[in-house]
C-alpha cells in the first residue's frame, strides 16, 4: 500500500501544474491505523515533486480507538502537525447507537494527548440530531466539550446512510430522529454557545478561536486545486497536458485491491476524468465559496468569471433580491455571502442561485448585460 500511495502521489503531481503544497490531509476511513512510516514515505515523495515548507500543514483524522493504532507521537515525529479527531459524542448511549468503538473516557484521553503533542492545531468533531437527542440534552453535551476541546471545533448533523444499521432501525421504528425543528434549534444554539466561548465560525460547520481555521478545508471552500490520491479519492486540477485552461474533476478506483493492482500496472488508478465547463466550476465555486462567513468577494468571482461580476450574474434577478431584503443574503461592494440567519438556510438558498447561475449563461450576453444595466438606471 505505502509503495502505491508513494507512485501514485508522484504521478499526480507530475500529471498536474501544482507546484507549491499548501496542505496535506490524511484523511477518510481510519487513516491513524497507517503506519507512520507511510506517512514519512507520501511527505517525501510530495517533496520530491512539489515545494512542501516546513510551516505546510499536515493534517491526520484520528478515531479515539482502544487498539490497532500507533501512538500519536509517532505521527508527529513523521511529519503531521495538525490531528482531527471524530469524538463525535462523550454521551455513551449516543456513541452506541452511532456504532463506535470508542467510549467518553478513550475520546478525553485522545484529545489531551493530541493537546500535548499539537497544542492549537487540534480540531474535535462532534455530532448532533442523534436519534433520542434532545436540545438541553445537545446543549449539556457541547458546553461539556468545551471544557476539553482544543481551539477548533466542526459540527456535523447526523446524515442516515441507506444500507446501515443506523437507517435500519429508524426505518423500522426502533430508533426516532429529531424533528427538523429540534436538529434547527440544536445548530442556532450550538452557535450561540460557541460564540460566548470565544469561537469565531467561518463555514457552516466549523468554528475556531486564536485564528486556527483549517488551511486544507478552506482551499476547498475557495475552490483551490487539490490532488486525491489513495483507493476513492477525489480531485481538482488542471492538467499539464490541458495548457493551464481546463480543470479536471479526477476519481480514483474505490476498491482498496484493485487499486493498488491499477496503480502497480499504470502508476496511478484514475477511474474517472471529467473536465469542468465553465458553469460547472462555476457552480463549484458558488456552492462551496457561500459555506463560508466571509462568501464570496469580487476579486475572486471574477478569477473564474471573465463573463460576469457578482452584480451582473446575481443583481437582476428578483429572487435574489427578495432573499436579500429578507435579510439572509447580502450583495454588496464586498462580495456574495449569507446572513447569519442566512447560513443556518444555506440548502434552500443555494438552488435559487444555482438557477440564476444558470439563467445567466443561457441568456444572450447582450440581453443580460442590458437587462442590469435599465435596473441600474431605473433605481
Amino acid at each position: 500500500m505505502r509503495d502505491c500511495l508513494q507512485q501514485e502521489t508522484q504521478t499526480l503531481l507530475q500529471m498536474s501544474q501544482v507546484s507549491r503544497i499548501s496542505s496535506v490531509f490524511f484523511g477518510g476511513g481510519t487513516p491513524s491505523l497507517a503506519q507512520p512510516s507511510t506517512v514519512t514515505a507520501v511527505l517525501e515523495t510530495v517533496s520530491k515533486h512539489a515545494h512542501l515548507s516546513d510551516h505546510t500543514e499536515v493534517t491526520l483524522e484520528v478515531n479515539p480507538a482502544p487498539t490497532g493504532r500507533a501512538p500519536l507521537k509517532d505521527f508527529v515525529a513523521a511529519g503531521v502537525n495538525r490531528l482531527s479527531i471524530g469524538v463525535q459524542s462523550l454521551n455513551e448511549a449516543n456513541l452506541k447507537v452511532l456504532g463506535r468503538d470508542h467510549n467518553s473516557q478513550q475520546a478525553l484521553q485522545t484529545v489531551l494527548e493530541a493537546k500535548t503533542l499539537c497544542p492549537g492545531q487540534v480540531s474535535i468533531d462532534v455530532m448532533f440530531g442523534i436519534p433520542g437527542q434532545s436540545v438541553s440534552s445537545w446543549e449539556s453535551e457541547l458546553e461539556e466539550v468545551l471544557c476539553m476541546c482544543d481551539d477548533h471545533i466542526s459540527l456535523y448533523q447526523l446524515t442516515l446512510e441507506r444500507g446501515t444499521q443506523l437507517f435500519k432501525q429508524v426505518q423500522h421504528s426502533q430508533l426516532s430522529m429529531p424533528s427538523d425543528e429540534d436538529t434547527a434549534k440544536m445548530y442556532t444554539s450550538a452557535r450561540k454557545i460557541l460564540k460566548k466561548a470565544g469561537f469565531l465560525q467561518y463555514e457552516v460547520s466549523n468554528f475556531a478561536r486564536n485564528n486556527a481555521v483549517s488551511t486544507h478545508n478552506i482551499g476547498y471552500w475557495k475552490a483551490q486545486q487539490y490532488i486525491g490520491i489513495g483507493p476513492g479519492a477525489h480531485g481538482r486540477f488542471i492538467p499539464r497536458a490541458l495548457g493551464g485552461v481546463y480543470r479536471e474533476a479526477r476519481t480514483q478506483t474505490l476498491e482498496p485491491d484493485v487499486w493498488m493492482r491499477e496503480v502497480q500496472q499504470h502508476r496511478h488508478a484514475t477511474r474517472r476524468r471529467i473536465q469542468l465547463s465553465q458553469l460547472g466550476l462555476l457552480e463549484e465555486v458558488l456552492v462551496m465559496g457561500l459555506r463560508m462567513t466571509e462568501g464570496i468577494c469580487h476579486q475572486h468571482w471574477t478569477a473564474f468569471s471573465p463573463e460576469g461580476n457578482l452584480h451582473q450574474v446575481f443583481g437582476a434577478s428578483t429572487d435574489v433580491q427578495e432573499l436579500q431584503q429578507k435579510g439572509f443574503l447580502i450583495l454588496d461592494d464586498g462580495g456574495l455571502r449569507c446572513s447569519w440567519n442566512g447560513l443556518a438556510l444555506l440548502d434552500s438558498i443555494l438552488p435559487v442561485l444555482l438557477l440564476q447561475l444558470e439563467t445567466f449563461f443561457h441568456t444572450p450576453r447582450s440581453a443580460m448585460l442590458n437587462t442590469t444595466a435599465d435596473r441600474q438606471r431605473d433605481r
